[in-house]
């Protein structure tokens, strides 16, 4: 599949790869450019790959409480929620970001490679006499604009965001079409995300004309890994999966157990194995990666889930599960291919704005 920019990304020399299914640019520039791009100014993404579900009605609400484990009764119309979304024996079904568009009307965002399991898993509970549920990802654009300058860009377009909250979101008319403008993102710097209708695809034209000015570059998935594992920002499959929990992740604050979640009494009871930490590799430039093994002297004490070299650290880091009796700041090693090298735990956010 293709996403409505495809045609821009060959343009601008984009390095195409297969991501589930899509065809979505991996680099433009070069990772390294791109990454420090987003720190210093701003970066444009087409993460129209994630998918998109409306789900409608009096009962919207209620279904979208029971699958995920945090609250929505909190989030007034016009805010956005991160959860996790429990099985029964508390591992993730995946990640998402819900908005509340008004009364019984809500989109869920949830991870490309979760699309189709998503939408069979929440359709299990949903009163069908109460409300729907619509996969819109085909229909419906979405770009990331992050980056310290991003706000600028858009006050140059029109779109007055310099004083919207973050996961706040603002319904406006961009590019003669309705566009709907969240203050969210995945890489840790300030940002937005833009939803429109697919045959607006100018808007991907309109922001980096907007941007010349401030530096904007476009940015492809290679950096948005990068970005995302500095910021402590998980990637699903990899640092959570249905054998994990958010407890075991470091997303406790997103349970709230007053609330009556698939999942919530196996974690009141499930005993937590292991925890997710940060790690730096101190002796070595090399880059761990998911499998490799973490060690207490001889003995294996867990297992990388996420591995990359960060660009504003100038080092490799990662992120893996250990036993939860090594904290941050446990001194290991981490075999890389034949070898182990020294690395320290951490926490899993590495950068702060």
């Amino acid at each position: 599949m293709r996403t409505a920019f495809y045609e821009r990304h060959l343009g601008l020399g984009a390095k195409i790869v297969d991501f589930y299914g899509w065809d979505m640019p991996l680099q433009y520039s070069g990772i390294i450019q791109e990454h420090k791009g987003v720190r210093g100014s701003a970066g444009l993404f087409d993460v129209s790959h994630m998918g998109r579900l409306k789900i409608r009605g009096p009962g919207a609400q209620d279904l979208i409480q029971r699958v995920i484990t945090n609250d929505i009764r909190q989030v007034g119309d016009g805010q956005s929620l991160y959860s996790p979304m429990c099985n029964h024996s508390g591992g993730i079904v995946d990640d998402v970001i819900v908005s509340r568009l008004g009364p019984g009307d809500f989109i869920m965002v949830v991870n490309a490679s979760n699309r189709t399991k998503d939408m069979d898993w929440i359709m299990t509970g949903m009163d069908m006499n109460r409300c729907e549920i619509k996969d819109v990802t085909t229909e419906i654009s979405l770009l990331a604009l992050q980056g310290p300058q991003s706000s600028h860009i858009l006050e140059k377009m029109g779109a007055g965001m310099m004083g919207v909250k973050p996961f706040r979101l603002v319904q406006m008319e961009l590019d003669g079409g309705p566009c709907m403008i969240s203050r969210t993102g995945y890489t840790g710097e300030d940002g937005f995300e833009l939803f429109f209708d697919g045959g607006h695809a100018g808007i991907w034209d309109m922001i980096l004309e907007s941007g010349a000015e401030f530096g904007i570059i476009p940015v492809g998935l290679g950096a948005r890994d990068t970005l995302r594992l500095e910021a402590g920002m998980m990637l699903y499959g990899n640092d959570i999966d249905e054998d994990t929990t958010p407890l075991e992740a470091p997303l406790g604050w997103t349970v709230k157990m007053e609330t009556d979640f698939i999942g919530r009494e196996a974690l009141l009871s499930r005993e937590i194995t292991k925890k997710l930490r940060g790690f730096m590799v101190v002796d070595s430039g090399r880059v761990a990666r998911k499998g490799d093994t973490i060690y207490d002297n001889e003995r294996p004490v867990g297992t990388v889930t996420s591995g990359g070299f960060s660009p504003t650290l100038g080092r490799p880091i990662g992120y893996c599960y250990v036993l939860p009796e090594y904290g941050v700041g446990s001194h290991i090693e981490v075999g890389i291919g034949k070898k182990r090298y020294k690395a320290q735990l951490a926490s899993t956010r590495f950068y702060k704005r």
